[in-house]
């Protein structure tokens, strides 16, 4: 069993920073890519940031220069600090991330869902 456990959402005001964290626990083998979602009521889950095993990060183009995501590969932990949020960024963040399991099983696995609002 793998869970993810996202964390830190919360409501800030425009201009505002919040860090989220994502921890993977279980019978973790090793886990290659992991990232962040996020969805708004009605539309679908969109990317938004994701880091490779060894640091390479991408960035959907509405949060470059705004977000950063990072990872402690010794705590199978994915974080990610926005900074200057904007009301556009409201929604809920998902984390994810491709893991081979103890049992030599690859999936990708998802957090519940954090809900971050930013609203004056």
């Amino acid at each position: 069993q793998v869970q993810l456990v996202d964390s830190g959402g919360g409501l800030v005001q425009p201009g505002g920073s919040l860090r989220l964290s994502c921890a993977a626990s279980g019978s973790i083998f090793s886990i290659y890519d992991m990232g962040w979602y996020r969805q708004v009521p009605g539309k679908q889950r969109e990317f938004t940031a994701a880091i490779t095993q060894g640091g390479v990060t991408n960035y959907a183009d509405s949060v470059k220069g705004r977000f950063a995501i990072s990872r402690d590969n010794a705590k199978n932990t994915v974080y990610l600090q926005m900074n200057s949020l904007k009301p556009e960024d409201t929604a809920v963040y998902f984390c994810n991330a491709d893991i081979l399991t103890t049992s030599w099983r690859r999936n990708d696995y998802w957090g519940q869902g954090t809900q971050v609002t930013v609203s004056s």
